[in-house]
């Protein structure tokens, strides 16, 4: 209920926001103004920050968001517009929907990677979501309807989310705007339609996907639409599909050549991943048994992981690992067999035998942040903060904006008693949230600490100018938006 209230709320905050990003255009000005791709992604950036924040079902796991951001990258590369900036990222959500919003920022419901029955269709309809940010279709409704649309489109992105699992909740957040010119632009033009259903055809292909995986993904949607026509699945309320789309969807796919795709390990193993995260943990063990059992799965090494991941969540730590002893081959040398390895060890107590294994898969698979994370988490529950740090800082140095990192850093600082280092790594994950004025009182807290040279307390004062002129310059713009 607490989600529910902030996505109503938040309709009229994200108005605000739009009009913060970029100065609106007059109404005099020429009709073809446009939402430039800078002001985009800085629209995206701000509503993740407050998803991120407050909303429950946003999912913080990092190993599903790897699988979701190593996809997308794949057929982002394959799309008309290679080089544009992509963020993808997963709800907790049974229902079957995925949502592009401003800036490249593209969310897939858990309900939906598991109704796909293959990758093949789980990648068509990211296709179609990176379609609809490629060809600029929110920033080409922006152009044609001029400045009314910024406003609408707050109250459209929020509906938008709200339709993840509540119809009502979805129509409450279109009354909050102008409810016949959100409504149009909700339901993307049919135009926009067929055009993401092209160019997601193109980069299906492009990316190496059976191409016919779009349309029998959006068949089976369309069924489910029909048949249940009170509780149709979330996607069709944002998406309309009708049976000239997936005709011309069948049609095209059959021009293609035919190539048979399998699926990848890591879409598998995500999947079980995600099922064994759901219901009560003797009802998800209980599950991946009777596949086993009767030997009814796609894969094999996935139901064991699954039942491995499960037996975890009941608290049998020997079981799964048996289960997972059992792994041979390239599933045996996965990164996510890798990090159950070390959390099963971590629930026995043998932190160090946790950290000694992730060490050795860090060795094996150079670069992977999903292994970095547990490494430094786990040298942390084994009292070797200066381990941990030593793990962090170099993968900082490659990618400082990453938020995880940055509180595993104030951790580790903190364990080692460095307060002012501490404060001053909390204070970049505020600061990466948004949260400039948190960030601000860190950088306080740092200046006082009195464990700091000069050096770094020159630091801490330049950042701390730094955001104190971002926050002004960000309530000037707001106080003029009013």
């Amino acid at each position: 209920m607490k989600s529910r209230r902030w996505l109503i709320g938040t309709s009229a905050l994200l108005a605000l926001t739009l009009a913060a990003a970029q100065p609106l255009p007059e109404l005099g000005e020429a009709a073809q103004a446009d939402l430039s791709p800078q002001a985009e992604r800085r629209l995206g950036e701000s509503f993740m920050r407050d998803l991120r924040l407050r909303d429950p079902a946003y999912v913080e796991d990092p190993e599903i968001a790897r699988y979701l951001n190593a996809l997308g990258a794949r057929l982002a590369a394959a799309s008309p517009d290679p080089n544009r900036e992509f963020s993808f990222f997963a709800m907790n959500d049974p229902t079957l929907n995925a949502f592009a919003m401003p800036g490249g920022f593209v969310g897939v419901h858990t309900g939906l990677i598991l109704a796909a029955q293959s990758e093949s269709e789980l990648a068509g309809v990211i296709a179609h979501e990176i379609s609809h940010v490629t060809q600029r279709h929110i920033a080409r409704m922006v152009s044609t309807q001029g400045q009314s649309a910024l406003t609408a489109w707050a109250a459209v992105i929020v509906a938008i989310l709200a339709a993840r699992s509540n119809s009502q909740l979805s129509q409450a957040a279109l009354a909050t705007g102008q409810a016949a010119a959100i409504q149009t632009q909700l339901n993307y033009s049919r135009e926009f339609e067929r055009e993401a259903d092209r160019i997601g055809l193109q980069t299906l292909e492009g990316a190496g996907f059976d191409v016919h995986g779009m349309a029998s993904f959006f068949g089976r949607l369309q069924q489910a639409g029909r048949l249940y026509e009170n509780n149709a699945p979330a996607y069709l309320r944002t998406h309309p599909l009708t049976t000239e789309r997936i005709a011309d969807m069948e049609n095209r796919a059959e021009l293609k050549t035919y190539r048979q795709v399998p699926d990848s390990l890591d879409f598998q193993l995500v999947r079980a991943k995600i099922r064994a995260g759901q219901g009560t943990p003797r009802e998800a063990a209980a599950e991946f048994e009777a596949q086993l059992r009767e030997k009814k799965y796609s894969s094999e090494a996935a139901a064991r992981y699954g039942h491995a991941r499960a037996l975890l969540r009941a608290g049998q730590p020997q079981a799964a690992q048996l289960e997972l002893d059992s792994l041979r081959g390239a599933a045996a040398a996965s990164v996510m067999v890798d990090t159950l390895n070390a959390d099963l060890r971590l629930q026995v107590g043998d932190a160090r035998g946790a950290a000694a294994l992730l060490r050795a898969a860090v060795s094996r698979h150079p670069g992977e942040r999903v292994l970095v994370y547990r490494l430094a988490e786990a040298e942390l529950a084994a009292k070797a903060a200066r381990g941990a740090l030593e793990v962090v800082a170099p993968a900082l140095r490659l990618t400082p904006s990453d938020v995880r990192l940055w509180a595993l850093q104030a951790k580790a600082y903190a364990a080692l008693g460095k307060r002012l280092q501490s404060h001053r790594s909390q204070a970049e994950v505020y600061a990466l949230q948004g949260q400039t004025g948190a960030a601000i009182e860190q950088l306080q807290f740092a200046q006082r600490a009195g464990d700091g040279d000069f050096y770094d307390l020159s630091a801490v004062d330049a950042r701390l100018r730094e955001l104190r002129a971002e926050l002004r310059a960000r309530e000037a713009t707001a106080s003029k938006a009013r």
